[in-house]
C-alpha cells in the first residue's frame, strides 16, 4: 500500500513538474515580431500600451486594440484622429497580459504621467546584435527604396527625352522633312 501511495505521488509530482516545465517554455522569444519603434530590451512583448493615445498593440496580431463607438476594436492601423502622431517618439509601455485594454482604467491611471514623455531607445536605433534582423530588414528596405528612386528618375527622364522627340518629330513633319 505505501508503495502504491509513493508510486502515485511520484507520478502526480512529475505531471506537476512536466506542466509547470511547459507553462515556462510557452514564453518564446517574440523579437523578430516587435515593430522597428517598440522600445528595446525585451525579449518578448505581447502588447505595447501607447499611454499618449490611450491605445494598445497587439505585438502577434501586429494589431492596435483602442476605444471607438463604445467598444474595443482591432485594427491595423490607428485611428485617423492620430494621423499625426509618432510612434517612434511616444512612450510605450510593455504589457504581458491577455486582454490588458480590459484593465485599461488600471493602465491608464498608472501611465498617465508618461504621456509626452519621449527619449525611448527603440529597437530601430538600437545596435543590440540581437536586434540585428530589423537591420537587416531596415537596410534591405533602404537598398529597395533606393532602387526605386533611381528608377522613377530614369522614368522620368525617358519620358522627357520621350516627348522632345515626340517634339521634334512633330516640328518636322510640319516642316516637311
Amino acid at each position: 500500500m505505501k508503495k502504491m501511495i509513493l508510486t502515485a505521488a511520484i507520478f502526480l509530482g512529475c505531471i506537476a513538474y512536466k506542466q509547470e516545465a511547459k507553462a515556462q517554455i510557452s514564453l518564446s522569444i517574440n523579437i523578430g515580431s516587435q515593430p522597428d519603434w517598440g522600445p528595446t530590451g525585451y525579449d518578448h512583448v505581447d502588447y505595447y500600451y501607447l499611454p499618449d493615445v490611450g491605445a494598445y498593440y497587439d505585438v502577434p496580431a501586429h494589431q492596435y486594440v483602442y476605444y471607438e463607438n463604445n467598444t474595443w476594436v482591432r485594427r491595423t492601423s490607428l485611428p485617423s484622429r492620430y494621423a499625426n502622431y509618432n510612434l517612434y517618439n511616444g512612450y510605450k509601455v510593455v504589457v504581458n497580459e491577455r486582454q490588458p485594454w480590459l484593465r485599461d482604467n488600471v493602465y491608464r491611471t498608472k501611465y498617465a504621467s508618461y504621456r509626452g514623455r519621449t527619449g525611448q531607445t527603440i529597437i530601430r536605433d538600437s545596435r543590440d546584435v540581437k536586434y540585428r534582423d530589423h537591420w537587416m530588414a531596415n537596410k534591405q528596405r533602404q537598398a529597395y527604396h533606393k532602387e526605386l528612386q533611381r528608377d522613377r528618375k530614369d522614368a522620368r527622364k525617358d519620358y522627357k527625352d520621350y516627348r522632345k522627340d515626340v517634339k521634334q518629330y512633330n516640328k518636322d513633319r510640319r516642316h516637311g522633312h
